[in-house]
């Protein structure tokens, strides 16, 4: 491309000066020739004005006084006056070859002709002809680099958009912010950058749902394979029944958790808000983690008042007390509780142990993903904050040491909020 629009440049500019370059030198040959042919008559008349002068004064007409007028305008010029009766007086050499010839008639009948060599004409036009040449050539000169730099300007930009283009092809998304000063060729990279910035949010959003599966399946996962062990290892067949039978809920509740995943990656606002029984909720956590914290040598209790209803999604509500009962085992201690209470319109299950607490350095931090007090992903109580929000509710730490977090839940269906709003106004 930048060759190409070197060539065009150049090629339009030895166009122009073709064209007007030959137009200015036949205009400029013609002037000369013209000027000169005008020059030699204008000497004639001269001349011959000066000798009907001379010979109305009766005064005498020389060679010497002719000569000296004849050299005030050009020691090359050559000059024949031919007076009736008298000899032809001739001033200057009579030049060789080609000669531009000036002819005049005086009052006296005199003839005066004026030659003037043609070199002098072909010099002078060779001389402005040089002149053009150069200018022309100077013209090229400045044609070749404002196409160089007109072609770099262009052609830069070019590469620049293809390198974006396949660092973008090639997995990195990172936006350029760099424009050029073209219009076009800005937009392209508006577009660039913007396409850039949508891969890298698709890219976030991927890893993110990977990291967030990977996390939210572990529990369930570990939890279903001690149900498995314990199978095995017993031979009464009721508790083989009844363990398989919690098993079997264990991987309903598995499989609503990758529904749940798959449909928060589309819309995080997209739920199936139902109002729900949350003594029902707790339990089935309680007995899931029961086995994990006996095997770790601790107690998972639950109180506070009963038969409370809420609205939400009990798999959501499920997978965010899961979250802090996981964090509790990894980084608490001592028995842990679960107790329901009410506040005003909502309900809230509050999570607590015996444990050290939450350091003051993470206090403020602990929802922020990859934050944790010890070697863990970081990114169980982002997941859990951002499932309750998607379900209508709201995850807080209540209280660090000892350690209390706090769901909200709501306990009126949105139906009927609306309603009470709207009696409200």
């Amino acid at each position: 491309m930048r060759r190409r629009l070197i060539q065009s440049t150049l090629a339009v500019v030895l166009v122009v000066i073709a064209v007007f370059g030959v137009s200015l030198v036949i205009v400029e040959t013609r002037t000369i020739s013209n000027s000169a042919q005008e020059r030699v008559e204008s000497e004639a008349l001269r001349l011959a004005s000066i000798v009907d002068s001379r010979l109305l004064t009766t005064e005498h007409v020389d060679t010497e006084v002719l000569r000296a007028q004849v050299e005030q305008v050009a020691q090359q010029r050559y000059a024949v006056i031919r007076i009736p009766g008298e000899r032809a007086i001739q001033v200057g050499s009579k030049p060789e070859g080609d000669v531009i010839r000036g002819e005049a008639i005086g009052e006296g009948g005199e003839t005066v002709v004026v030659e003037e060599p043609r070199s002098e004409v072909t010099r002078e036009v060779g001389r402005t002809l040089l002149i053009i040449g150069a200018v022309a050539l100077l013209a090229v000169i400045a044609a070749v680099l404002l196409a160089v730099r007109q072609a770099n300007r262009l052609a830069s930009p070019l590469t620049d958009l293809a390198e974006t283009a396949e660092r973008l092809g090639s997995g990195d998304p990172r936006p350029r912010h760099k424009r050029y000063g073209v219009p076009e060729l800005d937009r392209v990279a508006d577009v660039l950058d913007a396409s850039a910035e949508r891969i890298a949010r698709m890219l976030t959003a991927e890893r993110r749902l990977a990291a967030d599966a990977s996390h939210q399946l572990r529990t369930p996962l570990t939890a279903l394979s001690m149900r498995l062990e314990e199978i095995t290892l017993t031979e009464d067949l009721a508790t083989v029944k009844e363990e398989a039978t919690i098993a079997l809920a264990q991987v309903e509740r598995l499989t609503d958790v990758v529904q749940r995943l798959l449909t928060n990656s589309r819309d995080p606002r997209t739920g199936s808000a139902v109002t729900f029984d949350l003594d029902e909720v707790i339990q089935q956590q309680l007995a899931e983690w029961r086995p994990a914290y006996r095997q770790a040598g601790r107690a998972i209790v639950s109180s506070g008042k009963r038969h409370l209803e809420a609205v939400g999604t009990p798999g959501a509500v499920a997978q965010v007390l899961a979250a802090l009962i996981e964090n509790s085992l990894m980084h608490g201690g001592g028995t842990v509780a679960l107790r329901t209470r009410v506040t005003g319109n909502q309900a809230v299950i509050e999570v607590t142990d015996e444990g050290p607490g939450v350091p003051p350095d993470l206090g403020a931090r602990i929802f922020e993903r990859t934050i944790s007090g010890r070697n863990s992903t970081g990114i169980g109580l982002a997941v859990a904050r951002d499932l309750a929000e998607a379900d209508g509710g709201r995850l807080e730490m209540l209280q660090t040491k000892p350690p209390v977090f706090g769901l909200f839940l709501s306990r009126t269906p949105p139906s009927k909020r609306g309603a009470q709003e709207q009696t409200v106004r």
